[in-house]
């Protein structure tokens, strides 16, 4: 089976009212890619990046992939990979390769009428613990967000960036105090200080001494609290930090998570399947971290089919635990026909259908991509 066709589906949305739209009131910054096969067969990968990228990188691309394999989908991305070393190696080529090579893995399951995780070598869990991911606020509103994601069943949450470490330390620590007093002492509170954002002002010793803050409201992890590529940084604070220390979403390619994992910077590695490659390469820098007793938690600011790839590999990975779902989210959602569902226990479980295992929402996709 071959690659007919890939193209572009923007996703088009408002930009949170707490989050700064610095590319337009309607950000487009999720991207759908859809490949068809030469048996009509198609599948849908997800990409954070602009469709204008998505679309220049595809372009780039077209004579390489079409022809190629349609269920070789480690092959066919390292044949992507392998030829575009002087054109975005890295950047907005690796981000749509990434989508290809998701939509290559469903294709081969449906092909073979197999879940991925069972392609990918196996399920360590039927179910997955998802942590509703926001953005913080201040104080007085917090708990109130935190509540209303409690009240649909999560029992673990991230709240990251806003006001956090810009504002004072009173700041930041009774942002997380109101956090903990809302979610009560048994759930689990995630800390994302938003390090990669633009211009991000602090260093080791903030990032330290906020630890030992955090420390004292039970945080189970301390995320991007240093700028992106401050590797020798993250190194010195997950040595001495009291929490664990979590990054890597921005990171891409394999080969760039290596000193990441040798040198145990992080005791959370967090890959971001939509930008790092795929499937195929997150599942190896998976199998290394766990060589090195590194956890890795996918970064999952993405859309409902990046879920889905979470979902799988997580359930593939020993070293796995949680996955993070943005709440409220229609990019992910919406493009369910029906969407994932929360046990009482505050789980997700694992889907059991060939490839990703769900059916994806035409008119909800057709919706957020205003008609594409």
């Amino acid at each position: 089976m071959k690659i007919r066709s890939i193209r572009a589906i923007p996703l088009y949305g408002k930009a949170y009212e707490d989050w700064p739209a610095r590319y337009g009131e309607l950000e487009q910054t999720r991207t759908l890619v859809e490949v068809t096969t030469d048996a009509g067969l198609t599948a849908l990968g997800s990409v954070y990046t602009s469709a204008g990228l998505v679309s220049a990188a595809l372009d780039l691309l077209r004579p390489l992939y079409e022809g190629a394999s349609a269920i070789d989908p480690a092959a066919t991305s390292e044949m992507l990979h392998q030829n575009t070393f002087w054109q975005g190696r890295g950047g907005s080529v690796t981000h749509a390769i990434s989508g290809i090579d998701m939509a290559l893995w469903d294709l081969l399951g449906q092909v073979t009428g197999q879940p991925i995780w069972r392609l990918l070598g196996g399920k360590y869990r039927d179910r997955v613990q998802p942590y509703a991911s926001m953005l913080m606020v201040k104080p007085e509103a917090m708990g109130e967000k935190l509540l209303a994601a409690k009240e649909r069943g999560f029992r673990a949450f991230k709240m990251g960036w806003g006001p956090f470490g810009r504002v004072s330390s009173q700041m930041d620590e009774a942002i997380v105090r109101a956090a903990r007093e809302a979610i009560g002492p048994s759930d689990c509170l995630m800390v994302d200080a938003g390090g990669s954002d633009a211009f991000w002002p602090h260093g080791y010793k903030w990032a330290i001494e906020t630890a030992k803050m955090l420390k004292d409201y039970d945080v189970r992890w301390f995320e991007e609290a240093l700028r992106p590529d401050d590797l020798d940084g993250y190194v010195m604070l997950t040595l001495n930090s009291p929490v664990p220390v979590a990054a890597g979403e921005v990171l891409t390619r394999r080969q760039t998570f290596l000193p990441w994992i040798e040198r145990r910077a992080v005791d959370v590695l967090q890959p971001d399947v939509t930008k790092v490659g795929g499937l195929t390469e997150q599942h190896r820098i998976g199998q290394y971290a766990d060589d090195h007793n590194v956890l890795v938690v996918p970064h999952g600011w993405n859309t409902g089919v990046g879920l889905i790839a979470d979902l799988h590999l997580t359930a593939a990975a020993g070293n796995a635990q949680f996955v993070e779902y943005l709440t409220p989210e229609p990019y992910l959602e919406d493009v369910f026909e029906e969407a994932p569902k929360l046990d009482a226990e505050g789980m997700l479980r694992v889907p059991q259908g060939p490839g990703y295992g769900v059916k994806w929402s035409a008119e909800g996709i057709k919706r957020l991509s205003r008609g594409a």
